[in-house]
């Protein structure tokens, strides 16, 4: 997890970088750019240090858009409310996943969301006011019936794949539910199904 000890070093670390030119005054750069390490699951940069907590997005149009597999044949994605999870549970369920499926050949693990949101938080026992409190971590905001993870790149047996997934699950702070190609959408709680067609030779039944 992208983590500073202080407020003083953040700064130092996030000030955007000068250059001098002969042709006028000395400019900065627009965006951010961070001390990332390589394993870390933090953006390279960002144009704001700090942002507004926002709400948790809430599929009120009917969109059922990252709620089915693309990449693999099993998966997990939200069944509860939704939920901020931040980069250390991302990256503990990601660890746990490829632990797993470390002794089979080709295997993957495909991570359908990433923590690009900067979470500022102030100390307890705090007085009002003095602007925002200091970077904390990084998180990302997953609705109902969101995809979290999903393996393939090799054919994996199913109960290899739930045990794999269950331990994932555990590293996360909602609710989870096993899926698989022929799963339908999910649209919040409510499970997408398609209809079934109406055959045109089928005796009509006339009520009373």
């Amino acid at each position: 997890m992208f983590s500073l000890p202080s407020a003083r070093t953040l700064l130092a670390a996030c000030r955007p970088s000068t250059w001098s030119s002969p042709f006028g005054p000395a400019r900065s750069s627009p965006s951010l750019v961070f001390a990332r390490g390589r394993h870390q699951l933090a953006p390279r940069s960002v144009k704001f240090l700090k942002r507004h907590k926002g709400v948790l997005p809430i599929p009120v149009g009917g969109s059922t858009k990252g709620t089915t597999l693309t990449f693999g044949e099993w998966g997990i994605r939200v069944k509860g409310n939704g939920m901020r999870i931040t980069a250390k549970q991302l990256k503990s369920a990601d660890e746990a996943l490829k632990r797993k499926l470390k002794p089979i050949k080709g295997a993957k693990v495909y991570m359908r969301v990433f923590p690009d949101i900067p979470v500022c938080i102030k100390g307890n026992e705090t007085r009002m006011g003095k602007g925002k409190g200091s970077f904390e971590f990084w998180a990302t905001r997953v609705a109902p019936g969101r995809v979290i993870f999903e393996l393939g790149g090799v054919p994996i047996r199913e109960e290899l794949a739930r045990e794999a997934l269950r331990l994932a699950c555990d590293k996360l702070p909602t609710l989870m539910e096993f899926i698989d190609r022929k799963a339908p959408p999910r649209l919040g709680n409510l499970l997408i199904t398609p209809e079934l067609p109406v055959d045109a030779n089928a005796p009509q039944v006339v009520a009373p």
